[in-house]
């Protein structure tokens, strides 16, 4: 039976639909930068950025971007009423401080215990690590959004990360292309699965131990 990847823009909404009411988040950079634009429109979500904001809306329309307001990765942002932008010192403090509910963060690499590898990648250009350390460790939770397996069809879900880590046991749900992935104290629970993949296949795909949850497909 065929199965069709998830869009990055249907991973972002499929994570959307997950942030409760009143949540305090931060979207890392990249993917996740996705999510800002697929939030509920009655659900009352503050996003942050590390750079020093709270507040950001969608991105904004082509021609009224405003260079004074960007976001981590530089890229435009809006800011919503009662938004503000601050001093990223006070930004880190939120971080640091556990003020944040949810940091949805990019990824190389997952272990199955959690550890989130996702600053460097091992090439000759050594990449700063940015807010990522600090967000990993700060946030009550921590969501990755990526690609299910690398370009050469590698699963980017591991046993052992072999790439830098970020932060060691911190990451609690998996998106991927293919499903939702949750680690659990039990090991990996995959749910939520394309429709018309196989949690075989999914298992064969991954490389790693996974154990199905009640919903096996759901859109």
């Amino acid at each position: 039976m065929s199965y069709a990847k998830l869009t990055r823009e249907e991973i972002a909404r499929r994570i959307a639909q997950d942030i409760p009411e009143g949540s305090y988040v931060n979207l890392g950079i990249g993917m996740p930068t996705l999510v800002g634009n697929q939030l509920p429109k009655d659900r009352e979500i503050f996003l942050h950025s590390e750079n020093g904001i709270l507040g950001m809306g969608p991105a904004p329309a082509k021609g009224e971007e405003d260079g004074d307001l960007i976001n981590a990765g530089k890229e435009p942002v809006t800011l919503l009423t009662g938004g503000a932008f601050f001093h990223h010192t006070d930004s880190f403090a939120m971080m640091r401080g556990g003020h944040l509910d949810i940091a949805v963060l990019g990824a190389f690499q997952v272990s199955v215990s959690g550890d989130l590898a996702n600053w460097h990648s091992g090439g000759d250009a050594i990449p700063a690590v940015g807010g990522a350390m600090d967000l990993a460790v700060g946030a009550k939770s921590v969501w990755v959004m990526m690609e299910h397996l690398t370009k050469s069809g590698e699963s980017k879900i591991v046993e052992r990360c072999s790439y830098p880590l970020t932060g060691i046991g911190v990451v609690k749900r998996i998106y991927t292309d293919l499903a939702v992935v949750d680690v659990t104290p039990r090991g990996l629970v995959a749910s939520r699965l394309v429709p018309g993949l196989s949690f075989d296949e999914l298992q064969r795909l991954t490389g790693v131990p996974l154990s199905p949850s009640g919903a096996r497909a759901a859109a």
